[in-house]
């Protein structure tokens, strides 16, 4: 009962907020912003990428409770085209000093999610969710759950089992914090099922609204055929955000994301009426993430949500076993 009240509170203080009232009654489109305006311009903004290095922009702004959730997918450091690849030490401090400065400015009911993969060096990997927990763990965050990102395609290895999987560290700063568990119901598997025995025998035992989508989630990753797919090669989908955001959010809430890319992060909160604001320090990749965030704001958002049922691939004549290989040994 307690956190139904603070959800409400949580709802009325976003909606009291000056100059802050709820999306569909915010005439502005998303701001772009970049030096010379200061990072303190966001401050007054519904949403805005700013294009800039992560760090100086959390060094700017005022060392307060700012963000309702954080949720970002930072470099790997696997020296893609975005990023330079340093030790996994070098890369480890660096991440750290931009934690340091997030926490602080994390709201007492808010939620971080850090999105990671395995830091890869000469074909040994290091998964990275075991190497940031200790960091959190320093500053007192509550881990909630460590969400198991599945998905059914990327590269192929040679020499050890193929990777199909990724780790979502969601946190809490306090144990009072927003979970909306009934906007991310999923499908029940036997909604039909009943109580058979007790004072309910007979009366159906689900949840009428679904149930809940337990920690592995199955989300097809951005690849060149999907809906989502900009120049940026590794963006995270925006079904991946968008269960956080309706689950750990409210509307009229901020999230922040200080890796934002192509501003998926963005989609997802500005569909269900957040705030949004983002930093990256591409600029290509902001221009790709401002036309998006335009489009989210207009309705117009092109994505694939995350309760869409996944394709059945045994309906394709690409499931079928060619001829050739039914001979002894090949399969």
């Amino acid at each position: 009962m307690r956190s139904v009240k603070l959800k409400k509170a949580s709802v009325r203080a976003s909606r009291k907020r000056p100059g802050t009232p709820p999306l569909f009654m915010q005439p502005r489109q998303p701001e772009l912003l970049q030096p010379p305006a200061s990072p303190l311009e966001v401050l007054d903004a519904p949403s805005a990428l700013w294009l800039g290095d992560a760090e100086a922009f959390l060094k700017a702004m005022p060392n307060e409770p700012l963000f309702d959730l954080v949720v970002t997918s930072p470099p790997y450091n696997m020296g893609k085209a975005y990023e330079k690849k340093n030790s996994l030490e070098l890369y480890l401090e660096w991440q750290r000093r931009i934690i340091d400065e997030i926490v602080p400015r994390l709201k007492p009911a808010g939620s971080l999610c850090w999105q990671v993969g395995n830091y890869v060096d000469n074909g040994q990997i290091a998964p990275l969710d075991i190497e940031f927990a200790p960091i959190f763990r320093e500053h007192g965050l509550k881990m909630r759950n460590r969400i198991i990102w599945h998905f059914g395609h990327g590269l192929h290895t040679k020499h050890r089992f193929s990777g199909r999987y990724e780790v979502v560290l969601w946190y809490t700063k306090t144990d009072e914090y927003i979970f909306n568990l009934d906007a991310v119901r999923v499908p029940s598997k036997y909604p039909g099922k009943k109580y058979f025995k007790g004072p309910k025998t007979g009366q159906f035992s689900g949840n009428p609204l679904g149930k809940n989508p337990e920690d592995v989630w199955s989300i097809p990753n951005v690849k060149s055929n999907h809906v989502e797919k900009t120049s940026h090669p590794c963006q995270f989908p925006v079904g991946l955000i968008e269960r956080l955001v309706l689950a750990l959010t409210n509307p009229g809430d901020i999230v922040f994301d200080p890796f934002a890319g192509v501003a998926s992060a963005g989609v997802a909160a500005l569909v269900h009426d957040r705030r949004f604001w983002g930093v990256e320090i591409n600029e290509g990749y902001v221009a790709e993430g401002m036309q998006r965030l335009k489009a989210a704001r207009n309705g117009d958002a092109a994505y694939r949500s995350h309760n869409t049922p996944l394709y059945d691939h045994t309906q394709s004549n690409l499931s079928k076993i060619p001829d050739t290989w039914h001979v002894v040994g090949a399969i």
